[in-house]
């Protein structure tokens, strides 16, 4: 009795040793089965976010419509501009309290023109005055696509633009010039100032032109986005003027007038030109495009010795000349 009952456990160890081997190797199999699984989910996730970010880099507006759909989408644009300096709202500085009359007619015009951009005037417009006003359609597309690029609320950027287009009516420069130039110079922050003292939109050095704010308030106007458009543009059609270029003029206008070079700021001004002129005609143009205009190709160095070595060949020439000259008068002698 007692061996039968010591010889059956022995009986029934090889199967457990099986059982234990069997679910050691089906749990195996089956983390082997999870793996496998989790490897191919992470692969087709990571395959659809590539397509996604694709999608969204050649079709911006589609980006524009998933941020917007982002509960944090409007909070993370608003509050840089609530918090950084508690400025105050941009309607207020454009229709500003001081009684300046110029400001104040401008601002009126800027917003009557967001409504309604070409009104009845006493006088007719002239044909320049009307091309360089531009359409209703035309002014809403660099509208829209401004505040999109640089994160401008629609309707500060719609009252920087009607701004902008009726300024350059009035001196006789392309709007897209100048809302190229303020773009680069400030990305459209109403209350950019640099170290250097410039203070606005188009960065005008306030105290270099502090006469051109006379009439709009004084210096103390810098920072009213409509006097600092309107004197920054001025500033720039006088060095465009000045300079025989729009090249030249940007140049000047950045301070290096007197340098080799102005660091890349012509040909960033320029490529937005180039982006703003696609806009205006209705193409699309993605508003994360870089710059499109390529510096010209640097002219050849001409050394010091070679242009030395000019006049030294026209001396040597002159006196090869000479020469049998005086060969014939000793002759003659």
């Amino acid at each position: 009795m007692s061996n039968q009952a010591t010889e059956a456990p022995l009986q029934g160890a090889p199967q457990m040793v099986q059982r234990v081997a069997f679910w050691s190797s089906s749990s195996n199999a089956r983390m082997g089965q999870f793996f496998s699984i989790a490897h191919r989910a992470l692969t087709v996730l990571g395959v659809a976010a590539l397509f996604v970010l694709g999608l969204m880099f050649f079709n911006p507006d589609l980006a524009d419509k998933l941020i917007s759909m982002s509960p944090f989408s409007d909070a993370t644009e608003e509050s840089p501009a609530a918090d950084a300096n508690n400025v105050p709202p941009l309607a207020e500085l454009m229709s500003p309290a001081s009684p300046v009359a110029t400001v104040t007619a401008i601002a009126g015009a800027a917003t009557a023109a967001s409504v309604q951009p070409a009104p009845a005037a006493a006088q007719p417009m002239t044909a320049e005055e009307r091309q360089l006003l531009g359409t209703p359609r035309q002014q809403k597309l660099v509208t829209e696509w401004l505040a999109k690029r640089y994160r401008v609320a629609s309707d500060a950027a719609d009252m920087l633009v009607s701004a902008s287009y009726l300024t350059a009516r009035d001196i006789k420069l392309d709007p897209l010039l100048i809302l190229s130039v303020i773009a680069i110079e400030s990305r459209f922050n109403p209350f950019a100032e640099s170290p250097m003292g410039a203070q606005g939109l188009m960065q005008v050095m306030s105290k270099v032109h502090h006469d051109k704010f006379q009439e709009l308030g004084g210096i103390k106007a810098a920072l009213n986005p409509v006097a600092n458009i309107r004197v920054g543009s001025q500033i720039l059609k006088e060095y465009v003027t000045r300079g025989g270029s729009i090249e030249a003029g940007l140049k000047t206008y950045v301070g290096a007038a007197e340098m080799a070079n102005d660091g890349g700021y012509g040909v960033k001004v320029l490529s937005e030109y180039q982006n703003l002129k696609q806009v205006a005609m209705g193409k699309n143009v993605s508003i994360y495009t870089t710059a499109t205009v390529k510096l010209p190709p640097a002219a050849p160095a001409v050394s010091a010795t070679a242009e030395q070595a000019k006049p030294a060949a026209n001396n040597v020439a002159s006196a090869a000349g000479a020469k049998p000259k005086a060969e014939e008068q000793l002759a003659a002698l």
